[in-house]
């Protein structure tokens, strides 16, 4: 597995963090957790935001890390 692949599983993992805790912020009546789980939330997508600049430097700078397009160009040569 490339570093490439390994920095987007990690995204990916972390922007779904991100969105359980936007749902339990939702779904509890208890205002201090609503307001942790909100914090939690912002927390883990700004470090997302981090990880994404950097996914998008590397790519930037060593191409064969494009992991979505190598994916896409892999569909297309089995089609």
């Amino acid at each position: 597995m490339t570093t490439g692949t390994k920095m987007h599983q990690t995204l990916t993992s972390l922007e779904g963090a991100v969105a359980d805790l936007k749902s339990y912020a939702l779904e509890t009546q208890d205002k201090n957790a609503k307001k942790q789980f909100t914090d939690y939330a912002n927390q883990l997508d700004s470090i997302a935001q981090g990880l994404k600049g950097r996914v998008n430097y590397l790519e930037g700078q060593e191409p064969q890390y494009k992991v979505f397009q190598q994916a896409q160009g892999q569909q297309q040569q089995m089609q």
